[in-house]
Order: C-alpha cells, then sequence, then structure tokens
C-alpha cells in the first residue's frame, strides 16, 4: 500500500504542479529549460504510473464495501464516455466546446465508474485520489486562466471521427485490461 500511496502523492503533486506552484513551474523551467523541463516532467509521471501500478497490484485487496450490481453495468459506459472525452482533449472537435477540461472529465468519469464497481481498499485509494485530483485540477486551472475562450466550431464529422477514436481506443483497452491489470472489466458477460 507504501508503494501505492507514494506513486500516487507524486503523480498528483507533479500534476497540481501547473496549476498551483506556477512561480516553482517558471523557476524550474528557467533552469533546466523547456525541454528538459518537459522531459522530467514525463520521467517522474511515468515513474510514478509505475509506483501506482506496481504498489496497486502488490496491495492485497481488503473489501470496504459491497459495490451495487448496477454499477457493472454503469462503469463501462461512464469509462466509454470518459475515453472519448480524454481523446477529444486533443482532438479538433466541438467536444471541446462543449466540455471546458475534457481530459480531466474524461479522468473524472474513469474515476467515478471505478469506484462504483471496485469496493477494495486498493482501488478506493486509487479512484479516489484520482477523482479528488482532477476537482481540484479543474478549479484551479478555473482559477488560473480565468473565463473560458471556447475554441472555433469544427466540422459534425471531426466529432465523428473524434468519438469513433475514442471508442476504439476504449474497445482495445478492454481487450488487455485483465491481462495488463489483472480484472475482468466486463463479469457480467463472462
Amino acid at each position: 500500500m507504501i508503494i501505492l500511496l507514494a506513486g500516487l502523492l507524486v503523480f498528483v503533486a507533479v500534476h497540481l504542479l501547473p496549476v498551483f506552484g506556477l512561480m516553482t513551474r517558471a523557476s524550474l523551467m528557467a533552469r533546466l529549460g523547456k525541454n528538459a523541463y518537459r522531459g522530467l516532467f514525463s520521467l517522474v509521471i511515468i515513474g510514478s504510473l509505475a509506483l501506482v501500478y506496481f504498489g496497486w497490484t502488490m496491495t492485497e485487496p481488503t473489501i470496504l464495501y459491497a459495490p451495487p450490481q448496477w454499477a457493472f453495468h454503469v462503469t463501462p459506459l461512464l469509462v466509454l464516455f470518459g475515453f472519448i472525452l480524454f481523446f477529444s482533449s486533443r482532438a479538433p472537435s466541438n467536444i471541446r466546446r462543449l466540455v471546458r477540461h475534457p481530459q480531466l472529465t474524461g479522468v473524472l468519469l474513469w474515476a467515478i465508474g471505478h469506484l462504483l464497481a471496485n469496493g477494495e481498499q486498493r482501488s478506493v485509494l486509487l479512484f479516489g485520489t484520482f477523482l479528488v485530483w482532477t476537482i481540484l485540477a479543474m478549479v484551479g486551472a478555473n482559477r488560473r486562466d480565468g473565463d473560458w475562450v471556447k475554441p472555433p466550431k469544427q466540422s459534425f464529422v471531426k466529432d465523428i471521427v473524434t468519438v469513433f477514436i475514442g471508442a476504439a481506443l476504449y474497445t482495445g483497452f478492454l481487450f488487455i485490461h485483465e491481462w495488463l491489470i489483472g480484472v475482468n472489466p466486463l463479469p457480467f458477460a463472462s
């Protein structure tokens, strides 16, 4: 559990730096240079995700609550929307005109879905941390950035392509989820 917690703390701290630690971030960028800062940021994030992964898989599950049966049907839908939103944050689509923080909102839906379907301690720590982080990051980004300036309108075709790619990535991840994470994401389909 310590490894999982350490990975989550590093991940959250580094991701909140651009939102709440602008002076620290600017200082690091000035000392290291923009590309070196980005490289270091990426390495720390990859390391934190490795800690999260190994910490989660090494932690013995202890049940905190029994998920409701309906959650196993709602979670895949929330995660599907999460994948589409996560992908749409970098894609030219009108989704970015509807949702101010599509990537963070996608992670939020992913976290909520997994909290609904997983009641063991390690999952509650993992997904609960991501849920709190996304809310803090959205509030901080809104405060930092001020009024929302919506991106230009896009053609409907770009929306369809964005949704299709997000759904394809989601489908692909369904096939490797059990192998990678050790948990069947669709237990009702077995």
